[in-house]
C-alpha cells in the first residue's frame, strides 16, 4: 500500500514516504516492556484461564471461513446471512470481553498508528531506542484488539512530563495486521465523511 499522510498536515517530500497509511486517534494502549533475552509468548496479555476457551473460538471461527467458502458457490444469499451472523457473533463477544475487563481512562491515548507499528507519549521516561515492548491496543467502534511487539526506533524528550516514543512492529501476526488495517481503512472513511 503506498504512502499517504492521512493527517491532513503537509505533503511529505518523497524521501520521507512510508510504507504504509499512518492515522492519529485515540486508542486503547497497554504496553509492557520486555527484557531483550525474554522469549516472544504469542499471548502476552493473557491474565485470565481462558486460553483453552479462546483456541476453541479461534478453531470453530476457521471452521465457519472453511464452510463459507464451499457455500459460497451454492448459494450467496445464504452465505451472506451466515456470514453477517458471525459477525454479529463477533462484535458482541468482543463487547462482552471488554465489559469483564474495561480498560481504565489513562488507558486511552492519543497516538499515530500504522500497521508498520505506531508513536505514542510515555510518562516513563527510561526508554531508549531498541528497547522491546509487548503492545496491545484496543481500536474503537470495533473493539478489535490486535497485540504483538514492538521495538523503539526513536525518541522524542521534548517535555519534563515524559516522552514521545516512536515503535516499529517487529512481530505482528496477520491477524493483528489486519485488524490494524481494517482500523485504519474504516477511520479514513469516517473522516471522508466528516467532510
Amino acid at each position: 500500500m503506498p504512502s499517504q499522510d492521512t493527517t491532513g498536515s503537509t505533503p511529505r517530500s518523497p524521501q520521507d514516504r512510508r510504507e504504509f497509511f499512518r492515522i492519529q486517534d485515540r486508542i486503547g494502549l497497554e504496553v509492557r516492556r520486555l527484557d531483550d533475552n525474554a522469549p516472544a509468548d504469542p499471548d502476552l496479555f493473557t491474565d485470565t484461564p481462558l486460553d483453552a476457551l479462546k483456541a476453541e473460538y479461534r478453531r470453530l471461527d476457521q471452521d465457519i471461513k472453511t464452510h463459507l467458502a464451499n457455500l459460497a458457490e451454492r448459494d450467496r444469499l445464504l452465505t451472506g446471512l451466515i456470514t453477517t451472523l458471525n459477525s454479529k457473533l463477533d462484535t458482541l463477544a468482543r463487547i462482552i470481553a471488554f465489559e469483564q475487563n474495561p480498560l481504565q481512562p489513562d488507558d486511552w491515548q492519543d497516538v499515530t498508528l500504522s500497521e508498520g507499528g505506531l508513536a505514542f507519549f510515555s510518562h516513563y521516561s527510561a526508554w531508549q531506542a531498541g528497547d522491546r515492548m509487548a503492545v496491545r491496543m484496543t481500536l474503537p467502534p470495533e473493539l478489535y484488539q490486535p497485540q504483538g511487539i514492538a521495538r523503539v526506533i526513536e525518541l522524542d524528550r521534548t517535555t519534563a512530563e515524559g516522552t514521545w516514543v516512536q515503535a516499529a512492529f517487529v512481530e505482528l501476526d496477520e491477524s493483528s495486521r489486519q485488524q490494524i488495517a481494517r482500523h485504519v481503512m474504516r477511520w479514513q472513511i469516517r473522516q471522508k465523511q466528516k467532510q
